[in-house]
């Protein structure tokens, strides 16, 4: 059945009609590779629908939760090593989720899951610039070198982007990063020569762990996940 274009583009919860009536004007809305100037226009399933040149999909029920993640775990649906992972925990209603990016076995805190795929990787994706921030307690007292963490660095020939870097006390740091690379903290750090501790996150974009208890996991609303599918455009 054909709908709307607007009503197909707010159904995708990427913005309201009127957001997507203003797109349309906006010359941001394009069908089977035709930019549309009019919202008078019908669509469905079959066509390929893209706001700035990303194509969008109508939207089913998306949902998406948020889990403070305990400490030596893994997260993968299973370990070869047999060490135990997130869905061990996890009660069994939740099993079926996907984790949005990895936490490290020894890393704890904020760790997203949801039922689409699709929003998972767009989550993680590096140009979506969702800050993560984290708490990291470290060895050493020499806070001079973190200067080239938050200015970007490469080591051994990756390129880590700049992290803002606030110190707290007792050797505990601040870290909001962008990207998401692979233990890039633990890496960056180390190379600043203060070697983590201990790591713990507290925010995904505007989510936060507080108030969740270690191991616990809750569901994100409905408003909050709008306006991260709409952050993507």
């Amino acid at each position: 059945m054909k709908v709307r274009i607007a009503k197909f583009i707010a159904d995708s919860g990427v913005t309201s009609r009127r957001g997507a009536e203003q797109l349309i004007a906006a010359g941001a809305v394009s069908v089977n590779g035709v930019v549309i100037d009019t919202p008078v226009h019908f669509v469905d399933d079959t066509d390929e629908v893209k706001i700035k040149g990303k194509t969008i999909t109508k939207r089913t029920d998306t949902k998406l939760y948020a889990f403070n993640k305990p400490i030596d775990t893994v997260t993968t649906t299973h370990d070869p090593r047999g060490r135990n992972t997130i869905y061990d925990i996890l009660p069994l209603e939740y099993r079926n989720l996907r984790y949005v990016g990895r936490l490290d076995y020894k890393t704890t805190g904020l760790l997203l899951m949801t039922n689409d795929g699709l929003f998972a990787r767009r989550l993680t994706q590096p140009d979506s610039n969702i800050p993560r921030v984290y708490l990291a307690d470290v060895a050493g007292n020499n806070m001079s070198k973190l200067d080239k963490a938050r200015q970007g660095v490469v080591i051994d020939g990756i390129k880590y982007r700049p992290m803002q870097i606030e110190v707290m006390r007792d050797r505990r740091l601040r870290v909001t990063v962008t990207e998401g690379k692979k233990n890039e903290i633990r890496i960056v750090l180390k190379y600043c020569g203060l070697p983590v501790k201990k790591l713990h996150r507290i925010m995904y974009g505007p989510i936060s762990v507080k108030n969740i208890p270690s191991g616990k996991i809750v569901e994100v609303d409905k408003k909050t996940i709008d306006a991260l599918i709409e952050s993507f455009l």
